[in-house]
């Protein structure tokens, strides 16, 4: 295999490593004979064991960052260690904000190009092919790297499934920041939404509803139907720019891309958009009542109906059941 060498960048979530960093390591072993992460905080020994559990041997940690975003310190990091000659031949890294913002200052560091939006890479030869979705996702394009590596990829969630690879903990490796790093932004506070249930990204059944609902008060019957199924409720873009439901419940291209077992869209017409971030799930019931409504398009079941009818019934029927 042509590529040796694969760091991941690693994010975490009240002490464990998120998803997208374990569908990105469970990636890296397919295509890489050593598989590193780097963690730009506090607690890297937490989440060791979690990702030698996907496949990384090592975690190279830069310790507490006094309250500073990542971007900076941790960009810094990655250039001195490939100035030492510890420089990987790719760095992977999740398309979150703080990921973005390491890869895009470690891009002007390195003079190296970095590709964003992917949802595949494969090797080819010593250099790297990553796929981009275009046009709302009706379109792929493949891109190659050329030149020499450190290839710099961004990838979205979900593009991988992750699994274990029944590794024993990761080592953690200190990874110094300059002194020399710059001016950094500060976190001063953190302010977390409040939520019943499972969160969007996770949840095995995701109920979403859309413009079909009529009014901001008729997504009260998405949020019960949720909670009867134990689903996280989601929304088009539509609702989302009305300032029906705020933007973390947002399902599509420039929202969350979710792959539930169960994906209900309830007065989604499926704009392009929307079904970029939700065609991926395994089964999908659509309610609308245009039969000719795009959604219909990438359902399992589809009922023509009118949600303001369907939906109420549905409840009903589950309540009957307990």
């Amino acid at each position: 295999m042509a590529i040796s060498k694969i760091w991941v960048i690693a994010e975490a979530s009240a002490g464990k490593a998120t998803t997208s960093t374990l569908e990105l390591l469970t990636k890296a072993r397919e295509l890489g004979d050593t598989v590193e992460a780097v963690y730009g905080g506090a607690g890297a020994d937490a989440i060791a064991a979690d990702l030698g559990a996907h496949g990384a041997t090592t975690v190279h940690a830069t310790g507490d960052l006094g309250g500073s975003l990542p971007g900076i310190p941790v960009a810094s990091a990655i250039k001195a260690a490939i100035d030492d000659g510890n420089a990987p031949d790719v760095i992977l890294a999740p398309t979150s904000y703080g990921a973005r913002d390491i890869l895009g200052r470690l891009s002007v560091k390195l003079d190296k190009p970095v590709l964003t939006n992917n949802v595949d890479i494969e090797v080819d030869g010593d250099s790297l092919v990553t796929t981009e979705p275009i046009f709302g996702g009706n379109t792929n394009v493949k891109t190659k790297f050329t030149g020499e590596g450190p290839f710099l990829v961004l990838v979205r969630p979900k593009s991988f499934a992750a699994e274990p690879s029944g590794g024993g903990p990761a080592a953690v490796a200190e990874l110094p920041v300059p002194a020399d790093g710059g001016p950094t932004a500060r976190v001063t506070q953190v302010h977390v939404e409040e939520r019943e249930g499972p969160s969007l990204d996770e949840a095995a059944i995701v109920v979403s509803g859309g413009r079909g609902l009529g009014e901001s008060g008729k997504y009260a019957m998405i949020e019960d139907l949720a909670r009867l199924l134990g689903a996280a409720p989601g929304a088009s873009r539509a609702i989302v720019d009305a300032g029906w439901v705020p933007y973390s419940h947002q399902v599509g291209q420039t929202g969350k891309v979710v792959k539930p077992t169960v994906y209900i869209a309830a007065g989604i017409s499926g704009a392009t958009q929307h079904m970029v971030g939700m065609k991926g799930s395994k089964n999908i019931i659509a309610i609308n009542k245009d039969a000719e409504a795009p959604i219909f398009s990438v359902s399992d079941l589809g009922i023509v109906g009118d949600v303001h009818k369907v939906l109420p019934a549905l409840i009903d029927a589950l309540k009957a059941r307990g």
